[in-house]
């Protein structure tokens, strides 16, 4: 296209009456080449462009016209300036692919995979990055075989990018070591806190202020036994889960709620298990708030509860295709915030 339009502006211009003037047009486009090719075809076209002015010059009157030569000039340095705005973003652009991959390649090794079956329950998860922003989000979810039964963590850690995953790092570290350990959910949750909160004891008053105001994450911890049809919910200021039961959907609200881990310097609370019923061919979803807080194009947050309550489903995989395929739809492919989902299927005791 540059190409094309330095030679469409140089045949006008050398044809058209002495009186008008085209040159001025050619900055057009090493101005556009700079905007998605890199410095050197960006010089090239800009130095192109230039020759085909001196032709015009050349054939109109003369190379030393002062119209002309002015007109050569000030194309030299705008085609000087776009070829260091290619090089600058050429230069950022590899930066955030860098940035984005040092990022994504932290969050793997932290987000593993989990498995499909855990005991009577089949698993099926997805993460979904932002697209927005070069940076991630602290989204988390993690699973832990006990000896009779499974425990999962869901969870979303406040801000983006490495500092974000950096807690999310510290939550998903004790849980893992923890979840086989301590017989009490509330008891886990309670190391949990701890693992959020124990890099601020060498900061100074006023960081430590900062970082308690800032920092903190949010999350469902679950303890599912094999044996008994029910699950146990700590929820720490998380949204609440989605339980499916013969087509009917219940949101999992609990009565006493717990403040995001980080934050019990300041609230002191109580972590308590609430106890739901979760029977066979039940299936419950779990998610962070990327997914409730994805808005359409008119500003209208997805309606989580509303879609999932739309159709009957056959299995937790099939409702975290659906509801993904139609999160992107309902954002137009793009989302805000990252977004995580896991969906536990508890399976007859014949499967």
């Amino acid at each position: 296209m540059p190409f094309a339009l330095i030679a469409a502006v140089t045949v006008v211009d050398i044809s058209a009456p002495p009186d008008v003037h085209l040159g001025p047009f050619l900055v057009a486009a090493p101005a556009v080449t700079s905007s998605f090719a890199g410095p050197r075809m960006t010089a090239f076209v800009g130095l192109v462009a230039v020759l085909a002015q001196s032709v015009v010059a050349i054939a109109r009157t003369s190379i030393n016209d002062l119209n002309h030569t002015y007109q050569i000039i000030a194309l030299c340095l705008i085609s000087a300036f776009v070829t260091l705005f290619a090089h600058l973003r050429e230069r950022h652009e590899r930066e955030m692919t860098q940035l984005r991959s040092v990022a994504e390649a932290a969050q793997h090794v932290l987000m593993q995979p989990l498995p499909r079956r855990s005991g009577p329950l089949r698993i099926a998860s997805v993460y979904l990055a932002a697209e927005a922003e070069a940076q991630l989000g602290g989204d988390l979810y993690a699973l832990a075989r006990t000896a009779d039964g499974t425990r999962v963590i869901v969870g979303d850690a406040r801000g983006k990018g490495l500092d974000a995953i950096g807690e999310a790092a510290g939550v998903l570290g004790a849980f893992r070591a923890l979840a086989h350990r301590e017989a009490w959910l509330p008891e886990l949750v309670g190391h949990l806190e701890d693992g959020v909160t124990v890099d601020r004891n060498g900061t100074t008053d006023e960081e430590e202020d900062d970082y308690t105001a800032e920092a903190f994450v949010t999350a469902a911890v679950l303890d599912i036994p094999d044996a008994a049809p029910e699950l146990r919910l700590v929820s720490c200021g998380h949204p609440p889960p989605l339980l499916i039961r013969a087509g009917e959907v219940l949101s999992l609200e609990v009565s006493e709620p717990a403040p995001p881990l980080g934050l019990a310097q300041l609230l002191a609370p109580a972590f308590t298990a609430e106890t739901f019923t979760f029977g066979a061919g039940e299936v419950l979803l779990l998610y962070t708030d990327g997914v409730i807080e994805a808005r359409d194009r008119s500003g209208c947050f997805y309606p989580l509860f509303e879609r999932v309550a739309s159709r009957s489903w056959d299995g937790a995989e099939s409702l975290l295709e659906y509801v993904r395929a139609d999160l992107l739809r309902h954002a137009g492919g793009r989302l805000g915030d990252d977004a995580a989902m896991v969906a536990i299927e508890r399976l007859p005791d014949a499967v």
